[in-house]
Parts: C-alpha cells; structure tokens; sequence
C-alpha cells in the first residue's frame, strides 16, 4: 500500500495504490499532510481501502508530485555514511551533524532539477527519507522515537557544493536551498509496511551510469538515533522530512563531473521507488 500525489503542482490530489490500481484517497483526506499522518491516516486508508470505501481512479498521463504535501521543515543529517565521510575529507562524526533544507525545495520524482545561476558543483545525493507521524520533543528512548516515524521516501538531497563549502564561514542552507533541489517520491510507504529501515538498498545513476550503490545497514546513526538525537535539541512536528545522508559515490569525491544541463539523475531507494530527473538551468 503506497501513498502518491498527483496533478499539477499545488493542484495534487492525494491517491493510494495497491496493487495495479490506484484509488482516490478524497473520501477520507484532502492531502497527505501532518494533519492525516498525525491522525493514524495510513491505518485509516486500509481499513477504508479493505471494506471498498475508496473508489479507483485513472491516473494515466497525470503529473507525480511529492508523496507528502510540502513539509514545515525538512531536516538533513551529514555525513552519516563513513565512507561518504571519507570522501568529503571528514572524520566520522560522534553524533549527528544537523543542517536543514527550504520546504520549497520539494518536488516531485520526475520533475526537473534546475542548475543555479553561476553554479559549477550540483551534485547528486541518493538518501532514505523518514516523514515524521508523532511530535517528537525530548523523547525518552529508541522506541518513542521509532513510533514517531509515518513512513519513508526515496529523496534526492541535491547540493551545489560550491555555494555549500566554498563561501566564508561554510553556507550549507545557501548549497542545499536552491529551488528543485529535494525531488522527492514516487510513493510513500507507511512504516508498518517497512519492517526494518536499516536493511534497505540505495543507488543512484547519472546518464545511465552508476554512481552510488549502498545499503541503510551502512549508516553511522540509524533512523531511530537520528530521530531520538534531535528530538533532544528541537521538535520535530507531523509532516515534516528528515533526509538521512548520503552514501559514497557523488561527484564531491573528485572520481565524477558535476551535473550539466541536460543530465539524468536517477535515484533509488529498494521499495520506495525509483527517480528520474533531468537537469535544466535556471
């Protein structure tokens, strides 16, 4: 059972898919937001689905958007692989590094990624998204936070590495804000379909070509870490996005070119699903 939003953007409408078929979600929510993961909306979306509440509906030739409407914070851990770590020059870090991503940066799995003005380094960065359900504040252990989990998203944690590392004082907003730069999607999965997020498959492709391939069981902090980590400093609220680091294999490294005009980045997370974005300028 996977979550999907589709029509233009800001027009989406929230659909479910199970199977071959999609079904409209409208009975039972206008999107899916805070609003219905908060209130056990996934939970809710199969018992209406199983008793037949939830009509079928066409889809084909419609735009995907995000699987989540717009988040109120989208929140971003670096370094969490440590051979990511390795190739950006770092040593692993002793707890979660926190940098944080505009909401607006969302969009969907196939829509374009526009390369800045005067950008010469935008890089790739296959990452497991975690959508939070619960609001998580000063939580007591792994448990609670693990509770406070609706379910997961493939994200593209796209960077512009020059306006990240390369202005005074280290500008990680300026490198990770740019318009576009957070495809996320095609589907939400909720967390009872995901029985264990640290044993999950990431890859990604530029042209075709392999760049990353890894697995969750590779991070430094597991979802559950992460979630109680910064539950610790900030609150985490209904909707919102942390993005969970990347693996190694991004042009950072100096093994690959930056992403030009016209590029193909796919990204993939195993049952979450698979990304195709092209590269335009902005």
């Amino acid at each position: 059972m996977r979550f999907m939003r589709v029509g233009p953007p800001g027009e989406e409408r929230p659909v479910l898919l199970d199977g071959e078929h999609h079904y409209d979600l409208s009975p039972l929510t206008d999107d899916v937001d805070g609003r219905f993961l908060a209130d056990d909306g996934p939970r809710l979306a199969r018992v209406a689905l199983d008793s037949g509440e939830l009509p079928v509906t066409d889809v084909r030739g419609m735009r995907v958007g995000a699987p989540i409407a717009r988040p109120g914070a989208v929140l971003c851990i670096g370094q969490n692989y440590a051979a990511h770590a390795a190739e950006s020059g770092a040593e692993p870090p002793g707890e979660p590094i926190l940098f944080h991503k505009s909401p607006n940066t969302v969009v969907g799995p196939y829509d374009d990624v526009l390369i800045p003005r005067g950008s010469t380094k935008t890089d790739w960065e296959v990452e497991l998204g975690v959508v939070i359900g619960r609001r998580a504040r000063y939580l007591e252990g792994l448990a609670e936070a693990r509770a406070c989990v609706a379910g997961y998203v493939t994200s593209n944690d796209v960077s512009e590495r020059a306006f990240q590392l390369g202005r005074p004082g280290g500008q990680w907003a300026k490198g990770k804000s740019c318009e576009t730069f957070n495809p996320v999607g095609p589907w939400f999965l909720p967390a009872f379909e995901v029985p264990d997020p640290q044993v999950l498959e990431l890859r990604s492709w530029v042209n075709g070509q392999p760049r990353q391939d890894s697995k969750t069981s590779d991070m430094i902090f597991s979802v559950a870490e992460i979630i109680w980590n910064l539950s610790q400093f900030l609150v985490l609220e209904p909707g919102d996005l942390v993005n969970t680091g990347t693996p190694e294999g991004v042009a950072l490294s100096g093994r690959f070119e930056y992403l030009r005009h016209g590029d193909v980045v796919e990204v993939e997370v195993a049952g979450l699903g698979r990304q195709r974005t092209e590269c335009d300028q902005a």
